[in-house]
């Protein structure tokens, strides 16, 4: 497991854009926008794509089902069960202190 990036979800991906002032990696539409953050990217969710209602860690997985079932063992709380995407396999959990997370595994 290893911190890929940091998801924002918003109501306006071009004015989020803007409002970042980051280069643009990769961008889908208006669901999706993976902006260059230096060492972790800022990934932006439209709301076709909000996933959780506040920021969160993503974490890059091998297998989405497996770590979920792992952290689940560890104390953690699935708030919404591994699920495909339209680019990755995710999943959003909360850590023992409420703290929720993302999960997720490109396709």
């Amino acid at each position: 497991m290893r911190l890929a990036n940091v998801l924002i979800p918003v109501a306006d991906l071009d004015e989020a854009i803007a409002f970042y002032g980051l280069p643009v990696k990769f961008r889908d539409g208006d669901r999706f926008a993976a902006l260059d953050g230096g060492g972790v990217t800022v990934a932006l969710a439209g709301p076709a794509e909000h996933v959780t209602s506040s920021a969160a860690p993503s974490y890059k997985v091998d297998d989405v089902a497996a770590a979920v079932r792992e952290l689940s063992a560890r104390g953690g709380e699935v708030v919404r069960e591994p699920e495909k995407g339209p680019h990755e396999t995710r999943a959003v959990l909360r850590d023992p202190s409420g703290n929720v997370f993302v999960l997720y595994s490109p396709l």
